[in-house]
């Protein structure tokens, strides 16, 4: 009986701090830290001592060349996550690229949504189920708001047909 009440005491908070911020199951890595931001939906980070690239998962940002879009992503991306930035990964899977493809959570916030909440990310249906519920949600409040790359019509291409038409 000790047992089972120190265990939940221990990971009860946990668990429903969790539920604030982590959509749905992963392997949780605590205790790393932003070693820098490639772009708006990938960064290096550290943990444990272990170097890993990241891809943010269920989303997707205008790439680079995507003017002005591409560079606003990254620079509101870093502006979140300041390299030394303490951060909590949530992965739930390896891309073909050997990327950890994950949730970046900073405190209480979830990162990826950040990005789309803020107009900076798009959801990216074709990696981003439907149960990821809260996604599509933010993406719809930043469209109304008009918020980053929804505040100009026209600019806002969605970066895969970007991408399929500059290759």
């Amino acid at each position: 009986m000790f047992w089972s009440v120190a265990a939940i005491a221990l990971t009860g908070p946990w668990m429903l701090k969790g539920c604030d911020v982590v959509s749905a199951g992963g392997v949780v890595m605590e205790d790393c830290t932003v070693s820098s931001v490639y772009d708006g939906d990938t960064l290096r980070a550290e943990c444990g001592g272990e170097k890993l690239k990241v891809r943010l998962h269920c989303i997707d940002t205008p790439e680079m060349g995507q003017k002005p879009w591409g560079r606003e992503s990254r620079d509101y991306l870093r502006s979140l996550l300041p390299r030394g930035s303490q951060i909590q990964l949530v992965v739930h899977t390896r891309d073909k690229y050997g990327r950890q493809v994950a949730e970046v959570i900073r405190g209480s916030k979830n990162l990826n949504r950040l990005m789309v909440q803020g107009g900076q990310a798009v959801v990216y249906p074709k990696y981003c189920p439907s149960s990821f519920t809260e996604y599509y949600r933010a993406e719809d409040q930043a469209r109304q708001g008009g918020n980053g790359m929804w505040s100009k019509s026209g600019l806002q291409q969605m970066p895969w047909e970007w991408r399929h038409r500059n290759r």
